[in-house]
Protein backbone atom coordinates (compact mmCIF):
# COMPACT_ATOMS: atom_id res chain seq x y z
CA UNK A 1 0.00 0.00 0.00
CA UNK A 2 1.06 3.64 -0.74
CA UNK A 3 1.22 6.46 1.81
CA UNK A 4 -1.02 7.67 -0.66
CA UNK A 5 -3.78 5.32 -0.17
CA UNK A 6 -3.11 4.88 3.63
CA UNK A 7 -3.75 8.74 3.52
CA UNK A 8 -7.28 7.90 2.26
CA UNK A 9 -8.21 5.51 4.84
CA UNK A 10 -6.83 8.09 7.38
CA UNK A 11 -9.29 10.52 5.97
CA UNK A 12 -12.28 7.76 5.65
CA UNK A 13 -11.29 7.37 9.82
CA UNK A 14 -11.14 11.01 10.37
CA UNK A 15 -14.92 10.83 8.98
CA UNK A 16 -15.94 8.42 11.44
CA UNK A 17 -15.05 10.29 14.14
CA UNK A 18 -16.90 13.29 13.36
CA UNK A 19 -19.66 11.03 12.84
CA UNK A 20 -19.48 9.79 15.94
CA UNK A 21 -18.55 13.39 17.39
CA UNK A 22 -21.93 14.61 15.52
CA UNK A 23 -23.79 11.89 16.72
CA UNK A 24 -23.05 12.45 20.67
CA UNK A 25 -22.72 16.15 20.76
CA UNK A 26 -23.42 18.06 17.23
CA UNK A 27 -19.95 19.50 15.51
CA UNK A 28 -21.55 23.34 15.90
CA UNK A 29 -20.69 22.63 19.60
CA UNK A 30 -17.27 21.57 19.00
CA UNK A 31 -15.13 23.83 20.86
CA UNK A 32 -11.69 22.14 19.91
CA UNK A 33 -10.38 19.05 18.93
CA UNK A 34 -7.71 18.39 22.00
CA UNK A 35 -6.13 15.00 20.70
CA UNK A 36 -5.69 13.00 17.61
CA UNK A 37 -3.89 9.58 18.19
CA UNK A 38 -3.33 7.82 14.85
CA UNK A 39 -1.83 3.87 14.58
CA UNK A 40 -0.53 3.05 11.51
CA UNK A 41 -0.63 -0.97 10.89
CA UNK A 42 3.30 -0.38 9.46
CA UNK A 43 6.05 -2.86 8.22
CA UNK A 44 9.74 -3.04 9.80
CA UNK A 45 11.64 0.30 8.58
CA UNK A 46 8.80 2.23 7.48
CA UNK A 47 8.72 5.46 9.26
CA UNK A 48 6.21 7.37 7.16
CA UNK A 49 3.43 6.83 9.78
CA UNK A 50 3.33 11.15 10.14
CA UNK A 51 2.55 11.34 7.01
CA UNK A 52 -0.48 8.47 6.80
CA UNK A 53 -2.06 10.65 9.90
CA UNK A 54 -2.18 14.18 7.94
CA UNK A 55 -5.05 12.54 6.35
CA UNK A 56 -6.85 12.73 9.35
CA UNK A 57 -5.41 15.59 10.61
CA UNK A 58 -5.69 17.62 7.42
CA UNK A 59 -9.29 16.38 7.07
CA UNK A 60 -10.51 17.76 10.57
CA UNK A 61 -9.13 20.86 10.29
CA UNK A 62 -11.04 21.59 6.54
CA UNK A 63 -14.31 20.35 8.87
CA UNK A 64 -13.89 22.08 11.93
CA UNK A 65 -11.49 25.03 10.91
CA UNK A 66 -9.84 26.75 13.86
CA UNK A 67 -11.84 23.85 16.09
CA UNK A 68 -9.71 21.04 13.93
CA UNK A 69 -6.89 22.23 14.96
CA UNK A 70 -5.04 19.63 17.48
CA UNK A 71 -2.14 17.56 19.33
CA UNK A 72 -1.34 14.61 17.83
CA UNK A 73 0.81 11.47 18.06
CA UNK A 74 1.57 9.58 14.82
CA UNK A 75 2.03 5.64 16.02
CA UNK A 76 3.39 2.48 13.88
CA UNK A 77 1.95 -0.91 15.21
CA UNK A 78 2.37 -4.51 13.60
CA UNK A 79 -0.58 -5.33 14.41
CA UNK A 80 -4.51 -3.64 14.44
CA UNK A 81 -8.19 -5.23 14.89
CA UNK A 82 -9.17 -6.90 12.03
CA UNK A 83 -5.65 -6.17 10.40
CA UNK A 84 -6.91 -2.59 9.59
CA UNK A 85 -4.10 -0.03 8.12
CA UNK A 86 -5.46 2.95 10.19
CA UNK A 87 -7.31 3.43 13.47
CA UNK A 88 -7.74 6.94 14.96
CA UNK A 89 -8.79 8.02 18.43
CA UNK A 90 -9.92 11.62 19.14
CA UNK A 91 -10.81 14.06 22.03
CA UNK A 92 -13.14 16.57 21.46
CA UNK A 93 -14.26 19.35 23.61
CA UNK A 94 -17.88 20.58 23.42
CA UNK A 95 -20.05 23.28 24.53
CA UNK A 96 -22.98 21.60 27.00
CA UNK A 97 -26.33 23.70 26.51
Amino acid sequence: MTVEEAQARARICALNVLAQIDAAAGLDNVEQLAQVIGFVLSADGFGEQPKVINGASDLLEEVLGEAGRHTRAALGTNALPFSVTVEIAAVAVVRTR
